[in-house]
């Protein structure tokens, strides 16, 4: 079909095109298709979705029910954190557990493999091969998210965290080297389970026994944290916690001061972190930047604390002796101001 247009006073006749929803240009026909389908394929990805880690090598890339390993405070360096973690891990870790051993593996099966017979047999061997290969991808530490800001969780395998972090503690008390920038706080983590009341009362039973049930017994403390959680109380959980304590011995008691044992209970999101440790005080809530500071610098920190202290004190004092002075002041001025009086009354006598 043709439309009229009128331009001025001549008309002019021009072709028109109907466009009807999805056709193209009749110019370009041949070059609209290939743009729309562009077009298509870059809506397909979502903004904000994040792409799939490839399988295979590393294991688990977050915090997971049932892992071990180390939790780790830091200061808004989370990428710096984990460097000095795994140095100072592998460190430790090669003196308590001798170097880690990697074995090279091609994966490929040799000659005499090749030629053997029994089928069920080489297949055994292929899937030990990768059953060993999977394993060896699996390092002695692995970082994985934690699921809060600065806050970095290495997961351990074959390493004992309890016995890993007290050591490391112990040895930068004694020689107060300092040796970390950005880590805070180190914390072993020796169970995890679901941050439900019923799921931690049910867990602890058991994780509670080797330090709590009879004939074993000690004083303890119950110290709490919650990350991104809002669902669970800290009364409730420390009373619950408690009280499994003692049941497992009545002779367990409260110590708030220097218990023998501190239960440490860390919640991110839906997970409840687990763990019993000694020297919590001495070794100052497990952080390392406090353990490594001499015994002058306490001692200044302690002289400067009884300085203001004492120099509070003394304003105090001051402030009473200036108010008990203004009393006798303003006596003897009383006083001072009515003696005139008396002899201008004798004068005028």
């Amino acid at each position: 079909p043709r439309a009229a247009r009128q331009r001025g006073n001549a008309w002019f006749w021009r072709p028109r095109v109907v466009r009807t929803r999805g056709s193209a240009a009749p110019m370009a026909a041949s070059e609209q298709p290939a743009a729309a389908m562009k077009r298509r394929h870059k809506a397909q990805y979502v903004p904000g979705q994040q792409a799939k880690r490839p399988r295979g090598g590393g294991g688990p890339r977050q915090l997971e029910l049932g892992m071990q390993g180390i939790l780790i405070t830091c200061n808004m360096n989370e990428r710096k954190c984990v460097g000095e973690a795994y140095s100072l891990l592998n460190e430790y870790g090669d003196l308590l557990y001798g170097p880690e051993k990697f074995t090279a593996q091609d994966g490929t099966l040799s000659g005499s493999e090749e030629e053997e017979d029994d089928v069920e047999a080489a297949l055994k061997k292929e899937v030990d091969q990768i059953r060993t290969s999977t394993e060896q991808k699996l390092r002695r530490f692995q970082s994985v998210e934690s699921g809060a800001n600065n806050v970095v969780f290495i997961r351990t395998l074959g390493v004992e965290p309890e016995k890993l972090v007290h050591h490391i503690l112990k040895d930068l008390h004694t020689t107060k080297k300092k040796k970390t920038r950005v880590i805070l706080r180190m914390l072993p983590i020796s169970g995890t389970c679901k941050a439900f009341v019923e799921d931690m009362k049910k867990y602890s039973q058991t994780f509670f026994e080797p330090w709590f049930k009879a004939p074993n017994k000690g004083t303890f403390q119950i110290v709490y944290k919650a990350r991104n959680n809002s669902h669970m109380s800290r009364e409730e959980v420390i009373k619950e916690l408690a009280g499994i304590v003692g049941s497992l011995n009545p002779e367990n008691k409260v110590d708030l001061n220097n218990p023998q044992y501190t239960i440490v209970v860390e919640i991110i999101k839906n997970v409840c972190c687990l763990s019993v440790v000694k020297d919590y005080v001495l070794f100052r809530k497990y952080n390392l930047q406090e353990v490594v500071k001499s015994n002058k610098e306490e001692l200044v920190q302690q002289n400067l604390l009884s300085a203001s202290q004492e120099e509070k004190l003394k304003e105090i004092k001051l402030a009473e002796e200036d108010s008990k002075e203004v009393k006798p002041e303003d006596k003897s001025q009383g006083e001072e101001e009515s003696k005139p009086n008396e002899s201008d009354n004798q004068q005028a006598q």
